[in-house]
């Protein structure tokens, strides 16, 4: 009962956060809009609390565990019904990932396998090209379908194929915000000396203020830190490594992070980030091995992220 009381008022404030950082970067947010992230943040948090672990004892039928995923979906026509922006093309694509992501995961245990591989590349594949990002078609929202498909890969794993070691967890310490800092304190001279050579960073003349660092802090930190370290610090690096050890392990998720980046600010391929992007990533599984939680790689990336984009991109 503490634990849901914390989750609940925790909720509360992560929303009137977020509702000021909208503010400041002077993002209009209707109702429809406001309850479309509300579903899709929801569970995004109760996840961090235990609530996969509680739908696993609730959820005993096999076929109710596999369509339960689908209840996802209800943000989209939450949003884009009051907007007069429903497209029945973005619902049904968006249903075909979800259903195809828990009959996968429905029918694999034991170690990684191709199952696997297939529902990490179908996530993926899904958000790094931006296939439903039409469906959310308001600026500073681009990054929703990235949050429907973190709710599914949460799903996925914390419920479905419950895998150990994923380290998801809002029930923060102190320790990971040592952790993460100290893997960014690391990183920052490598990053800030070879990000010039490259000719990737600039030197910005704004000095920034606490109040941006801190409204585009909290947006990186869940709306592009976590979800990336979910995917591949939590459930990339964690399978690979039960099966090739942790340094390869290491290795081969930081490169398939770097190439993730292939297109990232850039009409084709951007070769700087993809150059930069795989170091950072060894910081960031740094950060996550230390103690296998994923609040403190996120606080490592999201400070990397703000630093850059304040007063280097």
């Amino acid at each position: 009962m503490k634990v849901t009381a914390w989750a609940a008022v925790g909720f509360v404030t992560l929303i009137a956060c977020l509702a000021l950082v909208a503010r400041h970067f002077a993002v209009t947010i209707s109702a429809a809009t406001a309850s479309g992230v509300a579903l899709l943040l929801a569970p995004y948090w109760a996840f961090g609390f235990g609530f996969g672990e509680w739908l696993r004892k609730k959820l005993h039928n096999r076929t109710t565990r596999v369509l339960a995923p689908l209840a996802l979906l209800a943000a989209y026509p939450a949003f884009a019904i009051p907007r007069h922006e429903f497209q029945w093309s973005m619902f049904a694509g968006m249903g075909v990932v979800i259903s195809a992501v828990a009959w996968l995961l429905d029918h694999v245990s034991g170690e990684a396998g191709w199952r696997d591989w297939l529902v990490l590349a179908i996530l993926g594949v899904s958000v790094d090209l931006h296939f439903f990002d039409r469906a959310w078609p308001v600026a500073g929202l681009s990054g929703m379908p990235k949050l429907l498909f973190v709710d599914v890969g949460l799903y996925g794993y914390l419920v479905l194929r419950p895998v150990d070691g994923i380290g998801y967890d809002f029930r923060l310490r102190l320790a990971d915000f040592r952790i993460g800092l100290r893997e960014f304190l690391f990183f920052a001279p490598i990053a800030i000396g070879l990000g010039f050579a490259l000719g990737f960073l600039h030197l910005h003349q704004t000095p920034g203020s606490a109040a941006s660092f801190g409204a585009g802090w909290l947006f990186t930190m869940f709306f592009v830190a976590l979800p990336e370290e979910l995917f591949f610090r939590g459930l990339m690096l964690n399978m690979i490594e039960r099966r090739l050890g942790t340094k390869p392990a290491l290795a081969i998720t930081s490169i398939l992070f770097g190439l993730a980046h292939f297109n990232k600010r850039a009409a084709y391929f951007n070769w700087r980030y993809v150059i930069l992007a795989p170091i950072a990533g060894v910081f960031y599984g740094r950060a996550w091995l230390t103690q296998r939680r994923l609040a403190a790689s996120s606080i490592t990336h999201a400070t990397v992220d703000t630093v850059w984009s304040i007063w280097l991109r």
